[in-house]
């Protein structure tokens, strides 16, 4: 049984934070707007960074989470490094907190799974932090190939290289975003796994072209990578009877439908909401606690979309960077 939290005027639910990077400062300041909720306060071992945003924020800080969990907190967001994910998680649950663990859930497939059971075991909310999901603009193209007989999937995500990311690469960083979104818009498991990957300048993959094959037949692809000097993220998905574009930057999704045997064809724009993609999240993550309900995105859900970005990985090795010469830039 999950855990809940009665709230009324008087209990609001306690949360923290461990990790105020840019994603985990990103949560506070949501947290801190959230009705229902209290920001206890923050956990970070980078004291100049956990001052600025217990400042802007006025909650208090902690240079661990220990020292949270002492404060008192009824959930917290983990955004701290991968690597961190696993034992961070297994103490908060350990104190009986719910967790929301940023993507990926950790380190490992393995790792994943024993903060699932540690979980399970507790009796607490766990949720995986694909934000993705509550994009706006991801939910309209959901909502357009629902009963859909859907027959492939294509998603680019690229930009520029970012300086903070040192310890994977495009693969967990960026592509794991859409190993989920192909799972959730198919409600289908990979089976299916075609990677091409290259380390152009950086040390990890910074190119990655990966192929899919659905369970139920969708066959999907996805291009990432850090060399594009803009972002861009754009779905589009091919039913039987319907093509869907979508741009997950402006949120604009067009749909074309009633294909003719001349070629023609109709095109419409649909509807897409304005909320604040983390603000749904977190409202999400509150929820589940309060009503006791499975969270939006699950952890064997993140488990599963972690084991198929493993496999891609594991099947195509980056060229290493320093095999070859320095890149040349030409205009």
């Amino acid at each position: 049984m999950v855990q809940t939290a009665k709230q009324n005027a008087d209990n609001l639910l306690r949360v923290g934070v461990v990790g105020v990077g840019v994603m985990g400062s990103n949560h506070a300041r949501v947290f801190a707007d959230l009705p229902g909720v209290k920001l206890v306060g923050i956990a970070d071992p980078e004291p100049k960074q956990r001052d600025f945003v217990a400042g802007a924020l006025g909650c208090r800080d902690f240079s661990d989470v220990e020292s949270l969990l002492t404060a008192g907190v009824d959930a917290v967001t983990i955004a701290a490094p991968t690597h961190l994910h696993r034992d961070i998680a297994l103490t908060c649950i350990a104190s009986g907190v719910h967790v929301l663990v940023e993507k990926p859930i950790a380190s490992t497939v393995e790792e994943g799974r024993t903060i699932i059971a540690a979980a399970r075991r507790a009796g607490v909310t766990l949720m995986v932090g694909h934000v993705e999901r509550f994009n706006p603009a991801v939910q309209t193209i959901k909502d357009a190939i629902r009963n859909e007989d859907i027959l492939s999937i294509a998603i680019t995500r690229v930009g520029p290289f970012p300086p903070r990311m040192s310890n994977v690469g495009v693969v967990i960083d960026l592509a794991v975003h859409d190993i989920d979104l192909i799972r959730w818009f198919t409600d289908s498991e990979i089976v299916e796994v075609q990677p091409q990957l290259k380390s152009a300048v950086a040390e990890r993959e910074d190119i990655a072209l990966l192929q899919f094959r659905t369970a139920s037949g969708v066959l999907a692809h996805i291009n990432t990578n850090w060399l594009t000097p803009f972002k861009a993220r754009n779905v589009t998905v091919a039913t039987r009877n319907k093509y869907i574009m979508g741009d997950l930057l402006t949120r604009q999704v067009t749909e074309c439908f009633g294909f003719q045997p001349d070629g023609s064809y109709s095109m419409r724009h649909l509807s897409v909401g304005h909320a604040e993609p983390l603000r749904a999240e977190l409202q999400a993550f509150v929820g589940a606690i309060c009503v006791g309900t499975e969270p939006a995105v699950t952890g064997e859900e993140g488990v599963a979309g972690l084991e198929i970005a493993t496999q891609c990985l594991q099947r195509s090795p980056a060229q290493p960077a320093a095999q070859r010469g320095p890149r040349r830039l030409t205009g």
